[in-house]
């Protein structure tokens, strides 16, 4: 059984590992990129932001991060699920808890970029609720959508 658990100093390589891997396949790593994987604790957890690891028979086998932009607005970001688990509902229930979380933290409106290369995220995304909406200059080369929910 998949669980969700914090982020903490024990598993934070595993942040990195799991997005490389993820980013490596489907992309490149861009400077944003190294700097949140290289430092989430200065980067995210220290600016108001979460990050948490889908568990699964004592193994760190996805991630997921809420990055605090302010004013109440969250981007979902640095979600992946190691390929060998990936279609098994563990990015679904990620995704879940990010959203619980944002609320339970008084987010008004999550954010997330994206590119609609990867259908089955986009797919997910939509049926939480995102919608598009106009793209405005991302720190990424590779997002070609961007998408919010209101909360």
């Amino acid at each position: 059984m998949v669980t969700i658990i914090e982020f903490s100093d024990r598993h934070k390589d595993a942040f990195k590992t799991l997005n490389e891997e993820w980013l490596n396949k489907y992309f490149t790593i861009e400077p944003m990129d190294t700097l949140l994987l290289s430092e989430p604790q200065k980067e995210i957890i220290d600016k108001g932001g979460r990050i948490f690891y889908a568990m699964l028979n004592n193994e760190i086998v996805g991630t997921a991060s809420l990055l605090n932009e302010g004013n109440g607005l969250f981007e979902l970001g640095k979600m992946a699920v190691t390929e060998k688990y990936q279609g098994a509902g563990i990015g679904k229930k990620l995704l879940e808890h990010s959203l619980a979380t944002a609320k339970e933290i008084g987010a008004k409106k999550v954010i997330l970029y994206s590119n609609t290369k990867l259908g089955s995220a986009i797919h997910l995304y939509r049926k939480f609720g995102f919608v598009e909406v106009p793209l405005d200059a991302s720190l990424y080369q590779r997002a070609n959508i961007k998408m919010e929910k209101v909360l």
